[in-house]
């Protein structure tokens, strides 16, 4: 099998890299380590990773600033690694363009599943489980505009950057635009069978929609009772 990678797994706990490491090197996976949060930064800069596992609590700069950093310039998928199981911590984390929040202890199978996800989830040739991707590479609904190759999203032809699961989430409510979602049912359709919790959809949308808010849109709407669709007018 051709290795795939690199995975970039920045911890200062050698033993947890290592369990890490160990664990995606069987899955053919070829593995960059840091052990603090500057130390990251540069290797990723360095050697431009497909995914990262990323700690939160570590000495130079904390997860939370290397996740800023890197989403400044990068849509590469970030999986944040805590031993703090706090629902700010994972909220802070996936409004900062997280894909995904895995707490310690943790099982390494179930480590690598998810970064196996959230990999497929950025794929160009990913699509959600719960629905085709659409006959054209492009789906549009009045100013809105979501490029299925590129993984680009557009507001009145400007260029909104979104994660992948945020991008996931706008492409569920796009191709059902007068479909009332329930969380349950955006979860089915986004996030490819990892599961997440209702505050985690409600992070993403909120995510998006200030990004979209920033360039003038209101892409999406809150139904009460029932959960979320496309605010388009």
């Amino acid at each position: 099998m051709t290795p795939k990678g690199p995975i970039l797994i920045v911890d200062d706990d050698p033993n947890l890299r290592e369990v890490v490491r160990v664990a995606l090197e069987l899955q053919q996976f070829s593995v960059v380590e840091a052990a603090d949060g500057l130390a990251g930064v540069k290797a990723f800069e360095q050697h431009q990773p497909i995914a990262v596992v990323l700690d939160l609590m570590m000495p130079e700069l904390d997860g939370f600033e290397v996740c800023r950093r890197l989403r400044a310039t990068s849509r590469t998928p970030i999986v944040f690694l805590s031993s703090r199981d706090d629902e700010l911590d994972r909220v802070l984390g996936l409004e900062l363009g997280g894909d995904d929040y895995v707490t310690k202890p943790f099982s390494p199978r179930e480590l690598v599943a998810r970064v196996k996800a959230v990999l497929r989830r950025a794929s160009p040739d990913a699509s959600p489980p719960a629905a085709p991707p659409p006959k054209d590479s492009q789906l549009s609904r009045g100013p809105l505009t979501l490029d299925f190759e590129a993984w680009r999203a557009f507001w009145n032809g400007a260029e909104v950057t979104l994660t992948v699961m945020e991008f996931q989430l706008l492409a569920a409510l796009l191709r059902a635009p007068t479909k009332a979602f329930s969380r349950d049912e955006l979860i089915d359709r986004a996030y490819d069978g990892v599961v997440v919790s209702d505050r985690t959809v409600d992070s993403h949308i909120r995510r998006v929609r200030q990004k979209f808010a920033a360039v003038g849109g209101n892409v999406v709407e809150t139904v009460h009772g029932v959960g979320y669709r496309l605010g388009l007018p």
